[in-house]
């Protein structure tokens, strides 16, 4: 069956960088990355300068429309947004590419301003998953308060001139009080998250539904690897974290901060077996297909293969 995405190799998609400088250092980079990731300057040369030159284009291209628009309705209308949806496993590091796009976005003459966002601002607070018996299916799509999310993507997407996301704390594993993150009339915004290709799954939901969060999404991004390679990753990201955020007095996990390495091992596959691994495949996974954009990594982190949706 023929494939909706044309497949381009590492070598390939180098190629496609053309002339686009790397205006990212080794000292910003291990800034970047995540806590069990190490990426060097050359995957960041090879797969993210190509995507950026990419994603400069298409700005480029929507400012245009946006301006013929307005030519012809003879209005003077504020700019919109050129919103980024970024999914896909936890550990697989979405995270680390949502931070590397916004960096090299930035340094594009015709947008600078390039705001981040993840959706773990909009997951319901720890009352209300309890309340509602799913502090175990934390993460998954039932968890966020999608109707408040979809509110706040409408309203930069409508040139609000400020708007106010919530905010999430891995440390105590929560959304914070009364702190927000501010988002005032970006150029790009980046919006990272587990689901946010997500659609209902249930055809009542479905009919119910008129507006879906990825409804904003001027481009997407899926980044996937082997589930087998994900969940070692999340066990060796778990087992550093004993020396890290666990070990903070304040932190949600601290009782898993003395854990042996055999201890930690266990707790992690079982978290990843009970909750992790079924979200990936339930309702992460499935989604996958409605990426503009997939990045396909190898068990080293590296990317090997990019699949971009034929127009």
């Amino acid at each position: 069956m023929a494939s909706p995405y044309v497949t381009f190799s590492r070598e390939q998609w180098r190629g496609l960088r053309a002339s686009t400088p790397l205006t990212i250092s080794d000292e910003e980079l291990a800034y970047l990355q995540g806590l069990n990731e190490r990426l060097s300057l050359s995957e960041v040369a090879d797969i993210y300068l190509p995507l950026s030159r990419l994603l400069n284009l298409h700005v480029g291209a929507t400012q245009e429309l946006y301006q013929a628009t307005h030519t012809f309705l003879g209005n003077l209308e504020k700019k919109v947004p050129f919103i980024i949806g970024i999914a896909g496993s936890v550990a697989v590091g979405k995270s680390t590419t949502a931070r590397i796009l916004q960096t090299l976005l930035s340094r594009w003459p015709n947008h600078p301003k390039v705001d981040l966002i993840t959706t773990d601002g909009f997951l319901y607070p720890n009352r209300v998953l309890e309340e509602r018996g799913l502090m175990k299916r934390k993460g998954f799509p039932e968890s966020y308060n999608t109707g408040r999310l979809i509110s706040f993507l409408c309203d930069v997407k409508s040139g609000v001139p400020e708007v106010a996301a919530p905010v999430y704390s891995h440390l105590v594993y929560d959304i914070v009080p009364d702190e927000w993150q501010l988002v005032r009339e970006p150029d790009i915004l980046i919006v990272e998250g587990l689901n946010v290709l997500q659609t209902p799954v249930d055809e009542k939901q479905r009919r119910l539904s008129e507006v879906f969060v990825s409804d904003f999404f001027d481009f997407s991004i899926y980044v996937d690897a082997d589930e087998e390679a994900i969940k070692k990753w999340y066990i060796d990201r778990f087992k550093l974290l004993r020396q890290t955020a666990f070990s903070n007095p304040a932190s949600y996990f601290r009782r898993y901060a003395s854990l042996s390495d055999e201890e930690a091992i266990e707790v992690a596959t079982g978290i990843w077996n009970e909750i992790n691994g079924i979200n990936l495949r339930n309702n992460i996974l499935p989604t996958r297909g409605r990426a503009r954009l997939i990045l396909e990594k190898g068990e080293d982190h590296m990317i090997q293969t990019v699949r971009l949706r034929k127009l």
